[in-house]
């Protein structure tokens, strides 16, 4: 498959990072403060490892103001994610529904058998029937392809230093704006309609724009999990842009669709 090499090389520069920080912390350790510092350093790193890993679900959730959603709550959305999951041979992520009036969605976790789908408020009012579908779509292709591992250590990672710049440093290292182009292309193959998520990522970004989300804090360490940049493309959002242009991504779609320039 074409998209094989890039997520390897995605996962393998988060790990080489994680590497680096690690080597260096414990070299540090070591020279300043001998065998006792490099104790100390290796036990920092465990911890440093563990809260990463453990809570950068409840971390990013909790920052979108996220709650979790019955199939008696929202029906069609059940049966929207369960038919397309049916379709991929994936397990059923856990729903979630954000206050947020900004249309958006992310998904987080290690596996697909933890991945958790959070939709806003304002995604589930703007969107059409279709092109829900194949937004939901876009998520699916996210775990099938094994993204969300690195995407939510790297969250995780980033909010641990989420209140100085070195957060957006680390996401621009451990993000690649090429997962998004193809899991937009599996997921609108998925949906079978590349039209609808082309015309739902440009609904979303207009609306982003006009409604952007507070780049700070916890919030901006989860902003590359989301399918569109949240913030504005001005002043401290800028520095989280991670996803790619939205134009070349319709033009991609719209090609894959043999939509006519």
């Amino acid at each position: 498959m074409g998209g094989v090499a890039p997520v390897h090389s995605y996962g393998l520069r988060a790990v080489m990072l994680a590497a680096l920080l690690s080597g260096a912390a414990l070299l540090a350790g070591a020279v300043w403060f001998g065998t006792a510092g490099l104790a100390v350093a290796s036990a920092v790193l465990f911890a440093v490892g563990w809260a990463a890993y453990f809570h950068s679900e409840r971390t990013v959730l909790t920052a979108f103001g996220a709650r979790p959603v019955s199939e008696v709550e929202r029906p069609e959305l059940y049966r929207l994610v369960q038919e397309l999951c049916s379709a991929a041979r994936l397990p059923m992520p856990r729903l979630l529904v954000s206050p947020a009036v900004q249309p958006n969605v992310l998904t987080v976790g290690y596996s697909a058998r933890s991945a958790a789908m959070c939709c806003t408020e304002g995604l589930l009012r703007v969107l059409t029937p279709a092109e829900l579908r194949a937004v939901v779509a876009h998520e699916l292709a996210h775990v099938s392809r094994h993204d969300l591992g690195v995407s939510s250590w790297s969250a995780g990672l980033a909010s641990l230093v989420a209140f100085c710049p070195l957060s957006a440093l680390l996401l621009h290292l451990t993000s690649a704006p090429v997962r998004e182009y193809d899991a937009d292309a599996e997921g609108a193959l998925l949906a079978g309609d590349p039209m609808a998520l082309a015309s739902a990522l440009r609904k979303i970004d207009m609306q982003a724009a006009a409604l952007p989300l507070r780049p700070r804090g916890f919030l901006a360490a989860a902003s590359h999990l989301m399918i569109a940049h949240p913030f504005s493309y001005g002043g401290f959002g800028r520095l989280f842009i991670t996803h790619p242009p939205t134009g070349e991504r319709v033009r991609r779609l719209e090609a894959l669709a043999g939509y006519p320039r």
